[in-house]
């Protein structure tokens, strides 16, 4: 009774009547799988000509999540399906965290694994964490997962596992080594993770895949079923979501041979847009390649605030509690998993910080009207992305300054600003931006990129090579 006490509070802080926890019995196992980049075309049942099977069977059996909203970029969504908060609550709103920062996720934010982990369940992550790698206390084990596999950067190379020369692969905080492609062996340890389960306790497995991230690599084996794609990282990019399809096919028949399929939901999105330019494909320079994700019809892609960047391919299944082949049309943010699988999962929101997320089991399980009214797409003191209703403000702050409003309902793909025409609602919207900035902390980036830069720009003088350096006379 306290812990749904505990949810019925803090859920009662936020926007949309809580749901009640599931009994005790019934408390699903949860395998919430995460990929890297991907656009939101780029699978068979958004009409691609990449073949995802065993995705697609997801989406046919569960529910098609259309408007479902993710961060602009990597770090902040991962902080904020960890954290069930917006990043600007905590510094993490900014970019991602590059290889050589020293920051991570606050340690003092309340984690989904923590509330997992609290209420019984066995937690493991198979994959990327990216939310801190230079202080232990910001690795997955200190932040309430039993068991981690994978990598902790952002970025590494898919058969040597490393990053700028240093290898990036650990289990359980130790260093490992071994041969492999990664997209393959973390679906190899995600099934590992399910065949050797405690079964007397229901368990979290967070598969999160780097594909298709650049660097863009592919076995020969996997590359071959695109032999007919004439560009390299087109064809390399859909083979690489074709094998990582492959390994989602492995998990779900993992759940099948251990006759858990029924008593699991599985999630499956992108964590953010595809990029669109080669600005935000990573630290690997892509500047004269193709970029191949596609997020039409939507504007844009990865690192922006249109939809392109912030809307992502995104599903739930679970079967018989998910109506098979239905669709959420209404907005649902990253944010809201958390409160959705902790009340699943009878576990506790904690109640020292108030959740940005809201409670949409009822949307998924019921096709209840979503009650989320507000997305905040990010807020950085720059820019905001805010969206009230149909009307979606993007505010750049930046000289020279630029307001758009688009309505979304109308125009998804954003092709027309309505700003001029309605300045009302861009006055509501830009007093609703100014409030929530208020509450925000500064980007962690910028406290380390100030002082590095500097080290970099005033520790040598350049001048031109004809130039010869003359000491003063003493």
């Amino acid at each position: 009774m306290k812990t749904v006490l505990s949810v019925v509070v803090v859920l009662a802080t936020v926007q949309g009547a809580p749901q009640p926890a599931l009994a005790q019995a019934t408390r699903p196992n949860i395998v919430y799988i995460i990929t890297d980049d991907q656009g939101w075309k780029d699978v068979g049942f958004h009409g691609s000509y990449i073949k995802t099977p065993n995705i697609d069977a997801l989406a046919g059996g569960g529910a098609k999540l259309e408007q479902y909203y993710a961060e602009p970029m990597c770090t902040p969504s991962r902080a904020a399906l960890m954290t069930g908060r917006y990043p600007f609550r905590y510094g993490l709103q900014t970019l991602v965290i590059p290889s050589a920062a020293k920051y991570g996720l606050a340690t003092h934010e309340w984690l989904l694994p923590q509330a997992l982990k609290e209420a019984g369940y066995a937690t493991s992550l198979v994959g990327k964490w990216h939310l801190g790698h230079a202080d232990r206390k910001y690795w997955p084990r200190s932040r309430g997962f039993d068991h981690q596999y994978g990598p902790l950067l952002g970025e590494i190379d898919y058969f040597t596992h490393s990053a700028h020369g240093t290898r990036d692969w650990f289990r359980d905080d130790r260093p490992l080594k071994e041969d492999g492609y990664v997209t393959r062996l973390l679906g190899d340890e995600a099934v590992r993770v399910i065949e050797h389960r405690d079964p007397q306790r229901p368990f979290f497995l967070y598969l999160a895949f780097t594909a298709p991230h650049t660097p863009y690599q592919v076995p020969k084996d996997a590359l071959a079923q695109y032999g007919s794609i004439a560009d390299p990282a087109r064809r390399s990019y859909a083979a690489m979501i074709t094998a990582m399809d492959t390994e989602i096919g492995k998990v779900i028949r993992a759940l099948d041979a251990s006759k858990l399929r029924q008593n699991t939901i599985v999630v499956f999105q992108s964590d953010n847009g595809g990029p669109a330019s080669a600005r935000f494909t990573g630290e690997i320079d892509m500047s004269k390649s193709s970029i191949p994700p596609d997020n039409s019809p939507f504007r844009e892609g990865k690192g922006t605030l249109y939809e392109g960047g912030t809307r992502v391919v995104a599903v739930v299944n679970w079967p018989g509690r998910i109506p098979a082949g239905s669709v959420v049309r209404g907005p649902v943010h990253i944010v809201d998993m958390f409160p959705t699988l902790a009340g699943l999962a009878g576990a506790s929101l904690g109640t020292h910080k108030p959740l940005d997320g809201i409670d949409q089991w009822s949307t998924w399980s019921q096709g209840a009207h979503s009650p989320r009214t507000e997305v905040v797409y990010n807020l950085e003191p720059f820019r905001a992305g805010l969206r009230q209703g149909n009307w979606k403000l993007i505010w750049q702050a930046t000289l020279p300054s630029k307001v758009e409003l688009f309505d979304i309902a109308a125009d998804s793909a954003e092709t027309t600003n309505v700003a001029e025409k309605n300045p009302d609602v861009v006055a509501t919207l830009k007093q609703r931006i100014e409030d929530l900035s208020r509450e925000a902390v500064p980007p962690l980036i910028f406290g380390e990129a100030m002082p590095a830069l500097k080290a970099q720009l005033f520790s040598s003088v350049v001048l031109p090579a004809d130039v010869k350096a003359v000491e003063d006379e003493p």
